[in-house]
């Protein structure tokens, strides 16, 4: 007998083959949704255009303004969320599950992307504090965009699988 949510014998007789089928195999039907490479790929793209916000949002306050890079990453952070979760809401999952309101949604990203903001905040200062080496071009420290994208890149895969299991309930959903 097949584990729980195996559902078709293609899965089960392993007729599939390559990483991707490989990791269907084993993936619950109710998570399959997480496996999408074109979800996945356009979460990444908005991911990139959140990113290009936040680092000019922590180089802008950073840099013109003297803020402490550890709060001008949080108003970085933030400014990131938001545009994230309009291109998101329209475009990465516009054909999920879309139970309660838009207000709602928005709030439950900010609770689920709490634990992606709260990884990448800790890696930055980490990377930024602990791991320090001094690395300026032109005066701009280019060690919190080092610092930036160690954080990004950790805190990326942990609001990629909560954003699709809380925010927009992706397995609730049979179009990929």
């Amino acid at each position: 007998r097949s584990p729980p949510g195996v559902a078709d014998g293609a899965r089960r007789a392993g007729a599939m083959s390559g990483p991707r089928e490989s990791l269907l195999r084993v993936v619950p039907d109710r998570f399959e949704a997480l496996v999408s490479g074109v979800r996945f790929g356009q979460f990444v793209s908005v991911g990139v255009v959140g990113l290009i916000c936040d680092t000019a949002v922590l180089l802008t306050l950073t840099e013109g303004f003297g803020v402490l890079p550890e709060l001008a990453t949080l108003a970085g952070i933030e400014t990131a969320i938001l545009v994230m979760f309009v291109a998101n809401e329209r475009w990465t999952f516009a054909d999920a599950s879309t139970d309660g309101s838009l207000g709602r949604r928005l709030v439950r990203s900010h609770l689920v992307r709490a634990s992606g903001s709260t990884t990448q905040f800790l890696i930055f200062t980490g990377v930024y504090r602990l791991l320090f080496v001094p690395l300026s071009v032109a005066g701009i420290d280019l060690w919190l965009l080092v610092a930036k994208g160690a954080g990004v890149a950790v805190g990326m895969a942990v609001n990629y699988v909560f954003e699709s299991i809380f925010t927009w309930q992706v397995h609730h959903d049979d179009r990929r």
